[in-house]
């Protein structure tokens, strides 16, 4: 057997068993026997034993032990390895004891080997070149302080591609194919000053690629295909003092217009850099555009105020030139309207409606004149008209209860100069039935289908011809059409592979026509703020999820995630803020929970 000793100011030593001889080596080309009693007695002389000798030594004999005494001892492999161990003071006393020929070091320690030069790449003393590389390498040696990668084939950076490396100090990353940087891409490089991201093919970057770097002064992206950035993205990088987003294809439109106004802020110098489009600005520099060169809307929404009660539904109306809501509370009996106060600019208490097991409380204003619809799930269902002079509500009619036993959606609409309503029914008795104003109160005009257990309806026009869709625990949605003659809707289709729909929205983005089917409890809201069009979806399993229209994908994409759980209904409102120096337009979107 092999025993390897190291001690601090000398080289390795092998000692090898040989009867009851210890052969030591100091060197490879040197060999020395020194004589040890067993019982751990004084050295012997050394004698020299040639090399070619020292494989015909016997093998070791169990049971033997050798007890050592020095300032350093440790195993390690291969001739090439020096200890460099100058300032270690450390006294090990170990034994090792040899069973069946196999020790057993009491003492046993093992160096780690340090990180070698990735293959694709070149090492210097402080420096790392890498060219043509496939992928980034995950460890480079501990003192490369500067890292490049040149002419490389990876497509991103990945997260945590350099939490190995926490002594860099420069990273140049130039002539490559890579497109995206990923989130945290550089999270551990607490030193990192400078960072070239240079004439490369980067379309887009995460709003945390750059966590972390709080010591970064120099940051180049510049000569790549960027047609924006995502919002904040250099947020915590305090000690910026350049930035240069040079050479890319800048869009200038409401996404960046938060860099205008970041680098209207900081204190780092920003190179000039031009936008590519839209028309309007093609060409401009975006280093001499303003906030207020955009024509945007918030970015995101924000809660903005919050009412102590439950609600399962809620509604915005105007009514005399003021902004209204209304909440349902089942729990309580109420309908409660709040009005905006344009002085504090929140809603403000403004009447009740008392009743029982309030489900919907449906606004409807005829002729400058507001109806509420009260609908219940017990004690039947009620019409309430405004009293302007005795400034309350007063109940002028009953609904028919043998039709509308459970509501569970109010829908009002305008045809042809007449006003309508209607109430999907989810009883296995009830039917869903329409309403017409008649001048003095509102009757039953039709009666769609008994026995469906609808659960939502919604009014919308296709080619300018009015229809009403209803969805159902029972069948699919269906889709009904005014027929002007008759002047009733008839059965037209149903919308196929959609079973199990709870509720029916629909919106427009230009010409284009677009339906909205729900098949869990929670409302689903598309509307438009702007020039933007939004959906806003609730469920029972998830916070509520804010999508916008992305005009160029056609489709939604999602946008924001609320925290709001289980809601029940959305409503948005709009309101003329007369308040401040200006009359602005700003958007409200009222979200309802049960509990």
């Amino acid at each position: 057997m092999h025993l390897v000793l190291c001690s601090c100011g000398a080289h390795p030593a092998i000692v090898r068993q040989h009867g009851d001889e210890w052969l030591q080596w100091g060197r490879p080309e040197e060999l020395e026997a020194v004589q040890r009693g067993t019982e751990g007695g004084d050295d012997g002389e050394a004698a020299r034993v040639p090399p070619s000798s020292w494989d015909a030594m016997p093998a070791p004999e169990p049971g033997k032990v050798f007890q050592v005494k020095l300032d350093l001892a440790a195993v390690i492999s291969g001739w090439t390895e020096e200890l460099q161990a100058d300032n270690l003071a450390t006294n090990l006393e170990g034994e090792a004891t040899l069973a069946s020929g196999k020790p057993d070091y009491a003492f046993e320690s093992k160096r780690a080997k340090p990180p070698r030069c990735p293959t694709s790449c070149t090492c210097t003393k402080d420096n790392a070149l890498c060219e043509n590389t496939r992928s980034i390498p995950r460890i480079f040696p501990s003192d490369v302080a500067s890292l490049s990668f040149v002419k490389s084939g990876f497509s991103e950076i990945p997260g945590r591609s350099f939490i190995h490396s926490p002594a860099l100090h420069l990273l140049l990353f130039t002539a490559n194919s890579f497109d995206s940087i990923n989130e945290d891409a550089f999270l551990g490089l607490p030193h990192m000053e400078y960072l070239f991201i240079e004439n490369n093919k980067i379309k887009s970057i995460s709003p945390y690629a750059f966590r972390g770097l709080k010591s970064l002064l120099h940051l180049s992206l510049a000569n790549n295909n960027l047609q924006t950035l995502p919002k904040d993205v250099f947020k915590g990088m305090e000690a910026l003092t350049k930035v240069d987003l040079r050479g890319n294809i800048f869009n200038c439109d409401c996404k960046l217009k938060w860099l205008v106004d970041w680098m209207y802020h900081t204190n780092a110098t920003v190179d000039q850099m031009y936008c590519s489009s839209p028309p309007l600005y093609q060409g401009k520099k975006i280093n001499d555009l303003v906030p207020q060169s955009f024509d945007c809307i918030t970015t995101e929404f924000a809660s903005y105020q919050s009412l102590a009660f439950e609600s399962i539904s809620v509604e915005s109306f105007s009514f005399a030139s003021d902004e209204y809501v209304v909440f349902a509370q089942p729990f309580i009996g109420k309908c409660s309207f709040l009005e905006w106060d344009h002085v504090e600019m929140v809603f403000r208490n403004y009447d009740n409606i008392d009743s029982t097991s309030t489900v919907i409380c449906k606004p409807m204003v005829i002729d400058k004149q507001l109806f509420v619809i009260v609908a219940q799930l017990f004690g039947g269902s009620h019409i309430f008209k405004r009293d302007t002079s005795a400034n309350k509500f007063i109940k002028i009619q009953d609904i028919d209860i043998l039709k509308i036993r459970k509501p569970n959606d109010v829908e009002t609409f305008y045809i042809d100069g007449e006003h309508f309503f209607i109430i999907a029914d989810s009883s296995k008795a009830g039917s869903t039935t329409v309403y017409k104003w008649n001048g003095n109160g509102f009757y039953s005009h039709q009666s769609l289908h008994p026995w469906y257990r609808d659960t939502d309806v919604e009014y919308l026009e296709i080619g300018s011809k009015p229809h009403l869709i209803l969805s159902s625990s029972s069948q699919r949605p269906v889709v009904y059409q005014w027929n002007k003659g008759q002047k009733q809707f008839d059965r037209r289709t149903d919308i196929p592979e959609m079973e199990d729909v709870y509720a029916v929205k629909h919106f427009k983005v230009k010409a284009d026509l677009f339906i909205c089917l729900t098949r869990f409890i929670g409302d689903s809201k598309p509307f438009a703020v702007n020039s933007w069009q939004y959906a806003v979806l609730g469920s029972d399993y998830s916070f509520t999820q804010v999508y916008r229209w992305d005009g160029k994908k056609g489709q939604f994409v999602h946008f924001q995630e609320l925290n709001i759980q289980a809601p029940r209904a959305f409503s948005p409102v709009s309101i003329d803020n007369h308040g401040r120096e200006e009359s602005i337009k700003e958007n409200v979107l009222w979200l309802t929970v049960p509990n």
